[in-house]
């Protein structure tokens, strides 16, 4: 097929023809403007190899000069021709070449690829392997050194701390909730604040919303003595220019988004929309999924170019939870992205360390050092009856649902050792129960806890216990039963806040003077249920509560979830005292139907005038613990049918509200681990109830029972359900 010329009035027009008489795939050989449009000449891609130029029609002479359009694509086509034909011959090579070393760099791409790097970045680096160690008779030990060298040149890293603690201006931590910033922030200002001093360093944050953000990082700065101010998402940097004098160094902990949420772009153009240049720094949790990490580089990213900013340095954070650290490495390898320090704990600053190359490559090969030089040998397939192979089937879905669990909440494990402590004989419980209890909450685990109310539950011989706060402001998983603890408000909450550093205390009922007294000189967080006929002062005069709020506009409003239903908080509050003449914040809330606007209940809270309107958050967590007493209920009354009253009643209460704030905590919890928890929780049952929360308790209780189930068959030490 030669050579075709198509004329048109347009190139619309022209290409148009041309795709209808070539196809979608036709070559554009040359174009050109003509009196009458414009002149293209094209060809099918399939027809280049096979061209041949025409020779003059017989009527010119072979001298004569052809169309210089015509000429100018003769000559095209020849260079296509020899370029094809030289890169055909480099990829005989090319394939050469790695037929002759497939056997020793196939076992490098598996042992990489096995350990957690993506097949892309391990065919980039295989490429240049040396012949001598792609032999099936190469050195171990030399092969892998190799790699390890090449994965290290291909990690970029910070290279000295001053580089990054030395540079004066703004820095920002953004990424998604649960990744560690509060806790990263805070190791982050110890370090400014060790080269330093404190007094030009601060603070700032902008979860307005996130239970227990702003106390969390409140008590790091009181305790590096640095200030720490608030900041709307919505605000810009500017806002607090004029408090923000003379300090050089600044850290904001940004609010935690899904890499999904549209607001992700607003966030960071808020961030970068004012005077000052602020430095971005993503934080990558090294236990999440790979597919997720990658979604997170690239929608972050994409955010921050679209606000007009660069987002090249990461910290990746719980490298001490990952399974492995290859696929995080291998994807900010493939992005380009800088590591400044990886994080490996709670401890604040020690858990947190330069990234060293050698180090990180060293901790993601370790499992292929493993693997190569202490493979066992090859063992016969064991057969297996279809039962067993069912149960241990449903083993490992449970084995790893309970190990996320155990990564995301607090207390969980103690939790597994109370459903353990449940199968032993009833003359051992409680003794091991007492044992089993002894040392928790871990050391600086736990920020404040969700009091319940001083009295049996309806209907039940039993209180409520007491829901501990982790320090995101989560529930943990083990409560505390209400009579092992000291009697009297004061003494309670003393002991907590001595023994556990519990800062956050939320009440169910107002407590008396002296104890508020007490929490005011301890400068503790507190939030208290008030009824609505109880008597505060406002302008020197007394009102209810129901009276002064009677005609008020509720103007902000809050999502939350409530008895197992998308909800809306609708609040305002007023500055008023109490008899004692305590600067109080007066509360109201409107829990409305999103849909219909209905107003489902009405709750009346009082809080500390110095909390401001901080304290949001907490309203919206005690609010949401109303709702554990009554799964907690379903959960005991379960228990009780299985077990015939064999088990303690102090362990299956523990057992009950343990299952019910695990219930709570997922059904609160909107991040995508929790998203993704919902589904495999629920999928257990395959339930579809209208309300959330319990069919992820009777999920729950399934779950621990079918665990239970597993170990007596014998199966558990090979699913890790210990």
């Amino acid at each position: 097929m030669s050579v075709r010329r198509f004329v048109g009035a347009n190139s619309r027009d022209v290409m148009r023809q041309v795709r209808e008489a070539l196809g979608e795939d036709a070559l554009i050989v040359a174009n050109r403007r003509t009196e009458g449009g414009v002149e293209i000449l094209a060809m099918a891609d399939e027809a280049v190899d096979h061209f041949e130029p025409s020779p003059p029609p017989p009527s010119e002479p072979a001298s004569a000069p052809k169309d210089p359009l015509e000429s100018m694509s003769e000559r095209l086509l020849r260079e296509m021709q020899d370029m094809r034909s030289l890169l055909a011959t480099q990829q005989t090579d090319r394939h050469s070449v790695a037929a002759s070393t497939a056997t020793g760099s196939d076992r490098w791409r598996q042992l990489l690829c096995g350990v957690g790097f993506s097949a892309e970045l391990a065919d980039d680096i295989l490429i240049d392997l040396p012949s001598g160690l792609a032999s099936p008779n190469a050195d171990s030990e030399q092969a892998l050194a190799w790699l390890r060298e090449r994965l290290m040149a291909r990690l970029s890293v910070l290279k000295d701390e001053p580089e990054f603690f030395d540079e004066t201006g703004i820095v920002a931590l953004v990424g998604p909730t649960g990744v560690g910033k509060t806790t990263t922030t805070a190791k982050l200002a110890a370090r400014f604040v060790m080269r330093h001093g404190t007094r030009p360093v601060a603070l700032v944050t902008t979860d307005s919303f996130r239970i227990g953000a702003h106390e969390q990082l409140r008590i790091y700065a009181r305790l590096l003595d640095i200030p720490m101010y608030a900041l709307d998402a919505e605000q810009p940097i500017d806002d607090l220019l004029s408090r923000l004098q003379g300090k050089q160094w600044v850290i904001i902990d940004t609010v935690g988004m899904s890499q999904r949420d549209q607001r992700v772009i607003e966030q960071i153009a808020h961030l970068q929309g004012g005077r000052s240049k602020v430095r971005l720094v993503l934080l990558l949790n090294a236990a999440s999924q790979p597919e997720t990490l990658e979604e997170v580089v690239l929608r972050y990213r994409q955010a921050a170019r679209a606000a007009g900013a660069e987002l090249d340095d990461c910290i990746i954070t719980k490298q001490d939870e990952a399974g492995r650290l290859a696929p995080i490495l291998d994807i900010v390898m493939r992005h380009g992205m800088r590591v400044l320090f990886g994080a490996y704990g709670q401890q604040v600053p020690e858990d947190m360390a330069l990234a060293d190359p050698a180090a990180l490559v060293d901790q993601a090969l370790d499992s292929a050092v493993t693997s190569t030089t202490n493979a066992p040998a090859a063992t016969a397939p064991i057969s297996m009856p279809r039962w067993s192979r069912d149960v241990l089937g449903q083993g490992r879905r449970l084995s790893s649902l309970f190990a996320r669990l155990r990564e995301r909440m607090v207390g969980f494990e103690r939790l597994e050792g109370v459903w353990d402590i449940a199968n032993l004989p009833g003359v051992l419980q409680d003794q091991r129960l007492d044992a089993l209890l002894q040392g928790y909450p871990p050391p600086q685990r736990m920020l404040g806890m969700a009091w319940s109310p001083r009295r049996n539950e309806r209907g039940c011989d039993w209180a409520m216990p007491d829901i501990g706060l982790d320090a995101d402001g989560a529930w943990m998983a083990l409560p505390w039963l209400q009579h092992r603890q000291p009697a009297g408000w004061q003494p309670r909450m003393a002991t907590f806040s001595e023994r556990d550093g519990v800062a956050v205390h939320l009440l169910p009922a107002l407590p008396d003077g002296d104890t508020l007294s007490w929490l005011e000189h301890q400068y503790l967080t507190w939030v208290s249920l008030a009824p609505p006929a109880l008597r505060v002062h406002l302008h020197g005069e007394r009102h209810a509560l129901r009276q002064l709020f009677a005609e008020s506009t509720l103007n902000h409003h809050v999502k939350v979830r409530f008895r197992g239903q998308p909800m809306t908080l609708w609040t305002a509050y007023v500055e008023v005292s109490d008899a004692a003449g305590r600067a109080l914040l007066a509360w109201y809330g409107e829990v409305r139907d999103p849909e219909s606007a209905k107003v489902v209940t009405r709750r009346y809270w009082l809080t500390p005038a110095r909390l401001g309107n901080d304290v949001l958050s907490l309203l919206v967590t005690q609010l949401q613990s109303e709702g554990l007493a009554a799964l907690t209920r379903r959960a005991w009354q379960q228990l009780k049918d299985a077990d015939s009253g064999e088990v303690s009643p102090e362990v299956r209460l523990l057992m009950a509200s343990g299952i019910a704030a695990v219930a709570g905590h997922l059904d609160c919890a909107d991040d995508e681990a929790a998203v993704t928890l919902h589904s495999d929780v629920l999928n257990l049952l395959s339930s579809r109830r209208r309300r959330r929360d319990t069919a992820l308790l009777d999920a729950l209780v399934y779950a621990f029972m079918a665990r239970d189930a597993i170990r007596q068959l014998g199966s558990v030490n090979r699913e890790g359900l210990t």
